[in-house]
């Protein structure tokens, strides 16, 4: 008889653990390997516990489930995820992170039962098929959503990277797409040596940049491929200075 999956919870409400607790203690092959209620605690009990996945809650406070699964990514062994969630807005990040699936509370047994089978069928994958190659440093590529669907779009393709309210808005050529990012966490992600932060809400590509000129007032500006520019903000001049060869 093969091992149990072994399956940690994270949400940071306790009646929700307890109901996903009750639903895989009627399951058979599956254990539980232990609970927490936020995202540092969770990485900690990875850590100990390597359980084989994860049933983890994307909308919590401080470390949401987003910020865990991405902190998973960068293990050496990291375990499985199976998103849950109380809202769909965040459908497109999981699908960035290769989540198992993706399921909207209340969950049902049955709905459930699906995702734990689909986590054992992509852990079997796992173990034998060949090893991947080693996992860049850098973002990659981002999918973005399009009216039927979603489309995947290189990172080396973006020319710049503008914030608006909770969202990152990629520009490539005359289109864009809103993606659900932080602007720290993409300049955190993306390849230094091909993208630079500008100001506060814009990140440009490096080979992007054509040229900066300064106004009487002392401000400088990026002058872009397409024509535009963009404000260099006070904090990121260095950044500006080091592009151009001047640091």
């Amino acid at each position: 008889m093969s091992d149990p999956l072994r399956f940690l919870i994270v949400d940071d409400e306790p009646l929700a653990v307890e109901r996903l607790q009750l639903l895989l203690a009627r399951m058979e092959g599956v254990a539980l390997a232990g609970t927490a209620l936020e995202g540092a605690a969770a990485l900690r009990l990875i850590e100990a516990l390597a359980p084989d996945a994860v049933l983890l809650d994307i909308a919590m406070p401080g470390m949401d489930g987003i910020d865990v699964a991405r902190a998973m990514s960068r293990m050496e062994r990291p375990p499985l995820v199976i998103f849950i969630t109380a809202f769909d807005t965040f459908a497109v990040a999981a699908f960035e992170l290769e989540a198992v699936d993706y399921l909207m509370k209340p969950v049902s047994a049955e709905r459930l039962a699906k995702a734990v089978e689909r986590a054992r069928h992509r852990l079997a994958d796992k173990e034998s098929g060949p090893l991947p190659p080693p996992a860049t440093p850098h973002l990659e590529e981002f999918w973005v959503s399009e009216p039927r669907g979603l489309v995947r779009l290189a990172a080396s393709d973006v020319d710049r990277i503008s914030a608006e309210r909770d969202y990152m808005r990629l520009h490539v050529g005359s289109r864009s797409w809103l993606i659900n990012h932080t602007i720290a966490r993409l300049e955190e992600e993306l390849d230094p040596q091909r993208f630079v932060r500008l100001h506060r809400s814009a990140i440009v590509r490096r080979d992007f940049v054509t040229g900066f000129r300064r106004d009487e007032t002392g401000r400088w500006y990026a002058q872009l491929a397409d024509g535009e520019e963009q404000k260099v903000g006070r904090l990121y001049v260095q950044n500006a200075r080091a592009l151009a060869g001047r640091s």
